[in-house]
């Protein structure tokens, strides 16, 4: 068995793609190859499956929920992400966008940085970049 993370589903359509975390393309996966809930399968849940071939390619079946922290649900209004997509607790992403500023924009003073940090932790939020 492989592990991935679910990287698009479409609930209505029934398919989408896990992108297994050995590395490679993404694979096919039909929501009747779903061993749970398909709406638990959002963009950053972890799963396991096995890979086959078919004449339309490689897809995933025997598709298992991993334990582990469930898949973020978007409150309406709130975009969804619609790649694969790591969140972060917001303490950890201040910290990473504060490196990022004094990095890149070093003549910044502290209060520029306090408003910039801001206006991107609101948008990652909106966004469910970030948990919140």
């Amino acid at each position: 068995m492989e592990t991935g993370k679910i990287v698009r589903f479409d609930a209505d359509r029934g398919y989408g793609f896990i992108s297994p975390d050995s590395g490679g393309d993404d694979l096919f996966v039909h929501t009747n190859d779903l061993h749970f809930e398909k709406s638990v399968a959002r963009p950053g849940t972890v799963v396991r499956f096995r890979s086959e071939s078919s004449d339309r390619g490689a897809k995933a079946v025997d598709v298992e929920l991993l334990e582990g922290r469930p898949a973020r649900a978007y409150a309406p209004g709130k975009s969804k992400p619609t790649g694969e997509c790591d969140t972060l607790d917001e303490q950890d992403y201040l910290s990473e966008v504060t490196e990022i500023l004094i990095e890149s924009a070093p003549s910044m003073t502290g209060e520029q940085i306090a408003a910039v940090r801001q206006a991107l932790l609101r948008e990652a939020i909106h966004h469910g970049w970030v948990d919140e």
